[in-house]
């Protein structure tokens, strides 16, 4: 993703208009639990994302607004805990080379 990419990523408005996810009921993207119904929503949530053209924007803005609950661009609460984990470990290893 290009500087642009990620600064647009702060621009919630001008991403968020061409999302998919505001074609679905957002309780989709947050569902309650890891189990039962809720593993169905996970997936059918993330299949939206798959399509949707914005999830890079979408994405990012989750990871760098620290947003903990909910699918954005594709990733679970887990998944953008490890994007940040990554992107923190390469910031370090970055300052040390």
């Amino acid at each position: 993703m290009s500087d642009i990419e990620m600064h647009m990523s702060w621009s919630f408005e001008i991403w968020h208009p061409r999302a998919l996810c505001k074609e679905h009921d957002p309780s989709l993207f947050f569902p309650v639990g890891i189990t039962g119904r809720a593993v169905r929503q996970i997936s059918e949530a993330k299949s939206i994302c798959r399509e949707c053209p914005v999830s890079m924007q979408c994405l990012e803005f989750a990871v760098r607004s620290n947003q903990e609950y909910g699918i954005w661009g594709g990733k679970d609460e887990n998944e953008r805990r490890a994007i940040r984990r990554m992107r923190r470990k390469r910031h370090q290893l970055a300052i040390l080379a």
